[in-house]
């Protein structure tokens, strides 16, 4: 599974790969976390609101979201 944060690096952006980060390692998942920056790419996904959460190319979340929201969209793409 391939999950991507997109965002410019702003505090939100950081918060929401850090809360990301943290629940791959509980729950144990075979995930390569990337951190998306690069305005352009960002653009390809067509999101208008940061940061955005994205897996396996798809984008599941906008904005700020829980680490139970996160934990929930992880779980529906094992």
């Amino acid at each position: 599974m391939e999950i991507k944060i997109l965002g410019t690096g702003c505090s939100s952006c950081k918060a929401l790969y850090a809360s990301v980060e943290k629940v791959v390692k509980e729950m144990n998942l075979d995930a390569t976390l990337v951190k998306e920056e690069d305005l352009e790419k960002i653009m390809s996904y067509n999101v208008m609101s940061l940061p955005a959460l994205v897996i396996d190319e798809k984008v599941v979340a906008k904005g700020r979201i829980s680490e139970s929201e996160i934990k929930n969209l992880l779980n529906g793409n094992k």
